[in-house]
């Protein structure tokens, strides 16, 4: 009884319990195998934030790793020219560190954010391809911006930032992958989340019936920024070395990849195709050269074979095939 009424909440204690019990012993795990999980746990944040606006909300953004771009250099600025002062005055040792780092990587996705919702405001009456369109741009343009600054600057041009303090741990990473599905997982399932799927099924209909699609469409581009900007500034702080050519349209198209992979608008699967994906990308990790060829076929494979994805919204599926029985 306790579990079905606070199963989620309960999953997320849970999660949150685990983290931080396997983090006190990450000394005992091989570095290789534990900055694989790391990247695992990263890309679980990348693809469920997406899901929210590709899948549940059903819109075909192509800029996440502009978002995530944002919550790197964002959170990396300011642990690199303020964290020491910081960290010094809230007395030092895991403490501070922990209680700047939590600062650093809020500042990031605020930025990502609030920039989420500078282009979605325009560009989310946007739909289909035009919306694909202008949100690839937007990945390009952010890249770009990052890359032409002054090498003296606090985004260090072409070259980046290095230097970043190693703040990111396996507590931070999975902790906070847990609290993105538990958010979305709620938002999506509560009353007000229903507009996101409105939006997805007819977005026409939901107009016509007084709803105001835009601004669904805008809260779920937020939100999916925000947490894409938590993710950036676990990445930065990982590899302590980033630069804007880490965050370009093949970046994006990974986290799209998992989405459709994993099942639009199925949590679960998408979390699945992230894990399986990071996975092989690090066994063809020698095969560089040929990585996106194969991704490539997988996912003209899965569109053939299995286009619903490896685990596919339950309820989205449902109405599909309840409108190919009956078509009236």
């Amino acid at each position: 009884m306790i579990f079905k009424k606070y199963g989620t909440q309960l999953f997320l204690l849970a999660a949150l319990v685990v983290s931080l019990v396997v983090s006190l012993f990450a000394d005992q795990i091989d570095d290789y195998y534990m900055d694989i999980a790391l990247n695992v746990g990263i890309n679980i944040i990348l693809a469920v934030s997406l899901n929210l606006v590709n899948g549940h909300t059903g819109q075909f953004s192509l800029g996440h790793a502009a978002f995530m771009a944002v919550g790197a250099y964002g959170s990396a600025v300011l642990t690199l020219q303020a964290g020491a002062p910081m960290v010094s005055a809230l007395g030092g040792g895991v403490f501070g560190q922990s209680l700047v780092f939590i600062i650093a990587l809020l500042v990031g996705g605020v930025f990502a954010a609030l920039l989420g919702w500078m282009v979605g405001v325009p560009s989310l009456r946007l739909r289909g391809d035009y919306l694909a369109i202008v949100t690839l741009g937007f990945n390009e343009i952010v890249r770009v911006v990052f890359t032409n600054t002054n090498a003296d600057g606090p985004f260090g041009g072409a070259l980046g930032l290095k230097g970043i303090e190693p703040y990111t741990n396996f507590f931070w990473v999975f902790a906070i992958a847990a609290i993105s599905v538990y958010v979305v997982g709620s938002m999506v399932n509560s009353t007000y989340g229903r507009g996101f799927l409105v939006v997805r099924d007819d977005e026409v209909a939901g107009e016509s019936m007084g709803i105001n699609t835009v601004r669904y469409k805008v809260t779920a581009f937020v939100i999916g920024a925000f947490f894409a900007g938590l993710a950036g500034g676990l990445y930065a702080h990982l590899r302590t070395t980033i630069s804007a050519e880490g965050f370009g349209f093949l970046k994006s198209v990974d986290v799209v990849v998992m989405v459709i992979l994993g099942g639009m608008g199925s949590t679960l699967g998408v979390v699945i195709a992230a894990v399986v994906l990071t996975v092989l990308n690090e066994y063809l990790r020698d095969f560089e050269q040929y990585r996106m060829i194969i991704f490539s076929l997988i996912l003209i494979i899965m569109m053939i074979v299995r286009p619903q994805g490896l685990l596919p919204n339950v309820v989205l599926q449902r109405k599909k095939n309840k409108k190919t029985v009956d078509p009236a």
